[in-house]
């Protein structure tokens, strides 16, 4: 212990004094890519070997933390509620990382006989001396231990599954492949994963009940990763309400990709070319659906209450941000902030309460702002728009928002007269995408970006049935 302690303060001496030389005077401009690249390959050798270090020390961290006494714990005595916590602390890394390196040092654990006092083989031993050689990294340990144990193979299977997948780290698989990088490794013990359980010991529907589950990510860079298994039925709900709202008539193959030139006089209010400049993938799409789907179930009365009051979404902005429109507001449970566009969204489409403090953050006084439509307003206000009133989209009014389109803070009334029905991803967009809405005698208007209407005009719009008969009739009243 006292050698390897002394060995990894030697290193990074030496090491931190040549990174420091390096980065001060930019030494990697005047090298080659051969010399560039194997730099990389040499710091990531390096990356390797300590993680075999940190994943040998974890595994001790989290053998005294299973056999003290929880008062006695070695994360309790360091004020820690749980492993993870104090592995994280440790290493200044994220809990995914920590989680990995807790996962990784279970699968090369060598537990203690209770009897013999002796040490036990790891569950997968092979992948252990894979990792003492530099050949395998944490990452990578932790992807295989985690495909292999959800297989549910034990024993023999387990064994050869470790060998295979360790020769394969190591470059001297049977494929004679070159070592795979983290994400072939993955790819590598999902076909073992599946040839050792093919049928499994439990039913299907039964496994599938076991892994089913959905987790949310640590925001980064202003997104939050999410990740799970749906169960069939689940994810068919979802894909139904996806294609209600997802409208497939923009997709198609009559749908125009990029600029089109019209007549100056010709109706682009309706059909493909309304949609045309709707940029976003797929999967982009579907992320704003979710948010329309999340908005309904909030707002359905149909959830169970936090604290008495309706499942509620709390963002802060203060009011010189919100007024000017730029600076930073927050959203509580998250710790990167949003966009002042995003705090304006939500106050549009939701109330407001406004807490005035002095300069020493002590609260003088809270306002409430009664700012919602009301289900009477919103039904009246489905019956005259009949879904979002940007030409072109699709989604249905009752997963639309209300927006006010005077907004409320410079003194628009709460009134179906200043309320339009937008999308999610319309109404997220509106100060940014070009298009304009309007109320005009109490009906909206927009005015598009030039790619839609050259002449920038103000348009009545609506997607009711019954409005659009009645502009009908307005406009050949002798043929009706």
């Amino acid at each position: 212990m006292e050698e390897l302690a002394a060995t990894l303060d030697e290193v990074q001496r030496a090491l931190g004094e040549a990174v420091t030389k390096t980065f001060r005077e930019g030494d990697l401009r005047a090298v080659d890519d051969e010399s560039v690249l194997s730099l990389v390959a040499q710091a990531a050798a390096v990356a390797r070997l300590v993680d075999a270090v940190l994943v040998e020390a974890v595994g001790q961290v989290q053998e005294r933390a299973d056999a003290a006494p929880r008062a006695e714990r070695i994360t309790t005595t360091h004020g820690c509620r749980s492993k993870k916590e104090l592995v994280q602390r440790l290493t200044r890394g994220s809990s995914r990382s920590a989680g990995e390196l807790l996962r990784a040092a279970r699968a090369v654990a060598q537990p203690m006989a209770l009897t013999a006092g002796e040490s036990l083989p790891a569950p997968y031993p092979a992948m252990r001396d894979a990792l003492a050689d530099g050949d395998l990294g944490a990452e990578a340990l932790a992807v295989v231990a985690a495909t292999l144990d959800a297989a549910d193979c034990a024993g023999e299977a387990r064994l050869a599954a470790d060998e295979e997948l360790a020769a394969s780290a190591r470059g001297v698989g049977s494929d004679g492949g070159p070592p795979p990088c983290v994400d072939e490794l993955r790819m590598q013990a999902q076909v073992w994963a599946m040839y050792l359980d093919q049928d499994g010991a439990e039913p299907r529907e039964a496994r599938a009940m076991r892994k089913r589950g959905f987790s949310l990510g640590a925001c980064r860079d202003g997104s939050v990763p999410v990740r799970g298994n749906l169960l069939p039925e689940v994810a068919a709900q979802l894909d139904t309400i996806f294609h209600a709202i997802l409208n497939p008539k923009g997709d198609g193959p009559e749908a125009p990709a990029g600029p089109q030139f019209v007549d100056a006089d010709a109706d682009v209010s309706e059909g493909p070319l309304a949609s045309a400049a709707d940029t976003r993938s797929r999967t982009q799409r579907q992320h704003d659906a979710l948010a329309s789907i999340l908005s309904v179930a909030a707002r359905s009365g149909e959830l169970p209450t936090i604290g008495g009051a309706a499942p509620t979404l709390v963002v802060s902005v203060t009011v010189d941000e919100l007024r000017s429109g730029r600076g930073h507001a927050h959203i509580d449970g998250c710790d990167e902030p949003v966009s002042v566009a995003a705090a304006r969204q939500v106050a549009c489409a939701g109330g407001v309460q406004r807490v005035i403090t002095d300069s020493t953050g002590r609260i003088r006084a809270i306002h409430t702002l009664e700012r919602v439509f009301d289900q009477y307003q919103r039904r009246a206000i489905a019956l005259r728009d009949g879904g979002c009133v940007i030409p072109g989209c699709h989604v249905p009014a009752a997963w639309c928002e209300i927006h006010h389109v005077e907004e409320h803070s410079r003194g628009g009334p709460t009134h179906t007269g200043n309320g339009v029905l937008l999308c999610w991803h319309h109404h997220r967009t509106l100060d940014s995408s070009g298009w304009r809405v309007r109320m005009r005698d109490g009906l909206p208007e927009v005015r598009g970006p030039s790619w839609w209407d050259r002449s920038a005009s103000w348009r009545a719009v609506t997607r009711s049935p019954i409005r659009m008969r009645q502009r009908l009739r307005a406009r050949a009243p002798s043929v009706l």
